[in-house]
């Protein structure tokens, strides 16, 4: 039975099937040709032979694996490796078709190869997940057509392999790297001049290129004969709090993640950031509810338990409670922190309905709030108008737009910080606002 469940015929053996039929046929008619097909549909079967013994009698004719990270990164791009090794002593035309879990929806992973004899073929294809949890993946198909093309065999490997999906680490090495790498401002990142000293004075060096003129400590200069600069310590060790809003306002779909997603992605580069400048990074997460709190902390381990703590968030559909949010940060957040608040408004009486909560955060805390921009609504706006019905929607999406804008005006007159964003540029501007609290001294 498994030789059967793996012996498949190709269209060349179909079409060469298709053609002594019609010769048998012709033949009923002329029988002077009858002798000439009988000797081409016995060549058929000999080459069909040929082939069955070239596939099946090397049991392992073909290796392949599928190599790919212990756990994939949520809205990336992830690269994913087949490898397949022709063990026959011919060159093996394949097609490689795999198995992908059912989140992708994806049924034309297909890939044509030709493989030399004793040779391994490396096959790289990339996979985007757009939510989180466990994908499982089925098996690694591989089809080997034999020297006459008549014939293929199936072979299966790597069945029933299961990855999990985190959120985007990815995208938060890339940051870690351009930041080790100073190129930062690829990724949009501002560079903002440091306001005036923290009070931490840490010691005299010698100057280098670079270096703020205003520093120079000159009766030390005179002293060593030679440049010296005043070194100041900044202030470290500040609690930054990401405040994650699961509540149905999050849901909403862009570019195939949620923004809840978006803000789990942000939340885990923006956390990284803050532990390398050595602040300490925590988080909440609340709907209805007060779901996990993960208080802030500077160890080395801290990272991996936000990351852990991120990959479970899900959302109840439930309707936002801020009332309870402020409860629980005045109760178990004492030191004056940064709170980053990941949420969505689409107007203006939504904004104003918990407003009150917000203010009563900001007389303790230094608290930024991060919503997001219709981009549907923004494309909308940018298209021109041709016919009645496309002015009427482009009013409507111009009132939308204009209430996002007047919310950042409420907040501002009250004192709160916010951030209106694309959900694509979200990471950025969330790290470059908190860069321009630490450079301003407001923490």
């Amino acid at each position: 039975m498994s030789f059967l469940r793996s012996l498949y015929f190709t269209r060349y053996f179909f079409y060469a099937l298709s053609a002594a039929v019609g010769l048998f046929v012709l033949a009923f008619f002329f029988p002077a040709f009858l002798f000439l097909v009988k000797i081409l549909f016995g060549g058929l079967v000999l080459f069909v032979g040929v082939d069955m013994v070239a596939l099946f009698r090397h049991p392992d004719g073909i290796m392949a694996s599928r190599s790919m990270q212990e756990k994939l990164s949520n809205g990336s791009e992830n690269p994913v490796y087949l490898y397949v090794e022709n063990r026959y002593a011919f060159t093996a035309r394949l097609e490689v078709l795999e198995e992908l879990p059912f989140q992708f929806q994806k049924r034309d992973a297909s890939f044509l190869v030709q493989v030399p004899k004793g040779e391994t073929h490396v096959i790289e294809y990339q996979l985007r997940p757009t939510q989180r949890g466990v994908y499982s993946f089925g098996a690694t198909n591989v089809f080997a057509n034999g020297p006459m093309q008549l014939v293929r065999r199936r072979y299966r490997f790597g069945l029933g392999q299961e990855v999990p999906v985190y959120p985007s680490f990815i995208q938060m090495r890339q940051y870690e790297l351009l930041a080790a790498s100073q190129h930062l401002t690829a990724m949009g990142i501002k560079k903002v001049r440091k306001v005036g000293h923290s009070a931490e004075f840490e010691q005299i060096r010698s100057y280098v290129a670079g270096d703020d003129q205003r520093t120079i400590n000159w009766k030390a200069s005179a002293r060593k004969a030679d440049l010296m600069v005043n070194h100041y310590q900044e202030e470290k060790s500040q609690q930054v709090y990401c405040l994650i809003d699961k509540g149905r306002v999050m849901e909403m779909p862009f570019a195939g993640l949620s923004l809840l997603d978006y803000a789990i992605n942000a939340t885990l580069v923006l956390s990284n950031v803050a532990l390398r400048k050595e602040d300490k990074a925590g988080l909440i997460t609340f709907s209805d509810q007060i779901g996990s709190m993960l208080p802030a902390e500077r160890r080395s381990s801290q990272l991996q338990k936000i990351l852990e703590v991120l990959y479970n968030q899900t959302t109840k559909f439930q309707e936002t409670d801020f009332q309870r949010l402020y409860v629980t940060v005045r109760s178990k957040i004492k030191q004056r922190s940064l709170l980053l608040l990941f949420t969505n408004f689409e107007t203006l009486n939504g904004a104003k309905r918990q407003l009150p909560y917000l203010r009563k955060l900001a007389k303790h805390h230094l608290v930024l709030v991060v919503f997001f921009e219709n981009t549907e609504t923004r494309d909308l706006l940018e298209k021109p108008a041709d016919n009645l019905e496309e002015i009427y929607l482009k009013a409507i999406a111009e009132k939308f737009a204009y209430e996002k804008r007047q919310i950042v005006k409420e907040f501002t007159a009250h004192g709160i910080h916010s951030v209106l964003t694309p959900p694509e540029k979200l990471t950025v501007n969330a790290i470059n606002k908190y860069l321009e609290f630490k450079s301003r001294g407001l923490l």
